[in-house]
């Protein structure tokens, strides 16, 4: 990755101006917030002007309560993307905690406390060893999280025989609680949304996360080792795709073997629509749960006018490039400096 040209001489210690432009909810993030809720309000006008049901209160419950996996998944992408990685494993580390939620409720007899403990471990799990590896061995994190990807898929079917584990009345209930029509796991999503958008912009932690995406050399030799740094990164992916994992299968009330299958990639589209840096240090979770939103009623809009799925792969393919291109001519100013 090439460092990023305003990448300051000493960016680990805390505070730095590094991680201070790429982190800070400035004016230049509130511009580009205030322009995504804009294309939002556009695309649901559209939608509405178009289909005489998609303007309506169950449209958007629903939309909205399709979205917690999605919203967890794209807070860890985000941080890992700041950190200039990639996570290819997320669905089927999701898949494999859903399936350990499952088996350990329906053959181990677990209560659903200790089956979601399970799950979220499960998910740890296997973010630690995307870390460990990644860090131990240098290698890139895509081939890392791409070998992950198979392990975690191939153990999936191995706990789950290959067959979808309905559970039913006992996981339901958790995406059966809502305010005003809202499910539980969407409001604990947004909040984790603000949790994520705190740590990143007002701790020291955060901080340290944009100078390592930034230019991690210059963290090094300032005294700072980013190695338990990525690490956590890592291990905090896996921690939110088993808690992913308890909204998607407490929604579904099943734990299916191919649950998580492109989850990989609409996390990674989410967040480069929400204008995270692929090349490290920079991000914003709050801009990233507006590209899960963007992309969710996108689809809804698509499904309700009567697209075929072939077009609505097309049309968000080809808003996701047009994001990204509008990202660079975006950091053009700034890098041309």
């Amino acid at each position: 990755m090439e460092p990023n040209s305003e990448t300051p001489e000493t960016p680990a210690k805390p505070g730095p101006d590094g991680a201070r432009r790429g982190s800070r909810f400035g004016l230049g993030s509130r511009r580009d917030v205030l322009g995504m809720l804009v294309f939002l309000a556009l695309l649901v006008a559209a939608f509405g002007l178009k289909t005489e049901h998609f303007l309506s209160r169950q449209t958007v419950v629903t939309i909205a309560n399709q979205t917690p996996d999605a919203i967890v998944l794209a807070v860890g992408m985000t941080l890992v993307l700041i950190i200039a990685g990639i996570d290819l494993s997320v669905g089927s580390v999701l898949a494999l905690s859903s399936a350990v939620l499952g088996v350990a409720i329906l053959r181990g007899h677990w209560p659903l406390w200790a089956a979601i403990l399970a799950a979220l471990a499960t998910g740890s799990l296997c973010g630690l060893l995307n870390g460990l590896v990644t860090v131990g061995w240098r290698l890139p994190s895509f081939i890392v999280t791409l070998g992950m990807l198979e392990v975690a898929r191939g153990a999936t079917y191995l706990v789950t025989r290959s067959q979808t584990q309905y559970i039913g009345a006992p996981i339901e209930g958790i995406a059966a609680t809502t305010v005003f029509g809202l499910s539980l796991p969407f409001l604990l999503a947004l909040a984790l949304v603000v949790l994520g958008e705190v740590v990143l912009t007002r701790t020291v932690f955060g901080r340290y996360l944009v100078a390592v995406g930034t230019n991690e050399e210059a963290v090094r030799l300032s005294g700072i080792d980013p190695r338990p740094l990525k690490v956590a990164v890592f291990t905090l992916s896996g921690l939110l795709c088993g808690l992913a994992a308890v909204a998607q299968t407490s929604r579904l009330a099943s734990a299916d073997p191919n649950a998580g299958t492109g989850a990989e990639l609409q996390a990674i589209a989410a967040v480069v629509v929400g204008g995270t840096s692929l090349m490290g240090g920079r991000g914003s979770v709050i801009k990233s749960l507006l590209g899960v939103l963007i992309i969710a009623v996108l689809g809804g809009g698509l499904a309700q006018v009567g697209a075929s799925e072939p077009a609505k792969r097309v049309i968000t393919g080809g808003l996701i490039v047009a994001a990204v291109i509008l990202d660079h001519y975006r950091q053009r100013p700034q890098t041309s400096r």
